[in-house]
């Protein structure tokens, strides 16, 4: 169980890592669209040549390391966590992770869905008339993600707290 609560300690200050990434990544969107809007630099958004972009391309490789980052941290927490909440005979606490583990499929699938828009930006094949209204949608879905995340990692800290404790408990 000591394994256990390394693992929560951990994963808590993981929690920290992600929330500074998605702020990232939240800027780099907002702050190209805000220079594209305004046309202000060369490097900035043009709509119907996103493929010139360099702010976008560096927002699909945030994407990409935060992706990476995520799946890291899920593989890391979803095969021990478990295991070791069964142990400890409690329902309800076997239920709550199961909750904030069943969230981890659906932030990979936002995620995935965010590199997929991002794809499409940047191949240089959406028609320019859409290529506008498909960023617009990114933002939001990047907002919201981040928002989800936030809310994620709080509800598993409160978890892992609580986890912390029964965990201590059973030890003595």
């Amino acid at each position: 169980m000591n394994e256990t609560l390394q693992l929560i300690d951990q994963l808590i200050a993981d929690h920290k890592v992600i929330k500074e990434k998605t702020r990232s990544v939240e800027k780099a969107a907002n702050d190209a669209s805000l220079l594209s809007d305004l046309k202000k630099a060369r490097d900035t958004f043009v709509p119907g040549q996103p493929n010139q972009s360099q702010s976008l391309q560096k927002l699909d490789e945030m994407l990409k390391a935060i992706d990476t980052w995520l799946e890291n941290h899920f593989t890391r927490e979803e095969p021990i966590l478990l295991p070791a909440v069964k142990k400890l005979n409690d329902q309800k606490l076997v239920d709550a992770l199961e909750s904030r583990l069943f969230e981890h499929t659906d932030l990979r699938d936002r995620m995935l869905h965010s590199r997929k828009r991002v794809s499409e930006l940047l191949n240089g094949k959406l028609a320019a008339n859409l290529w506008e209204t498909t960023y617009k949608d990114i933002q939001a879905h990047l907002t919201h993600t981040g928002k989800l995340l936030a809310t994620h990692a709080a509800n598993e800290n409160h978890f892992f707290s609580k986890l912390r404790g029964h965990i201590k408990k059973a030890g003595k």
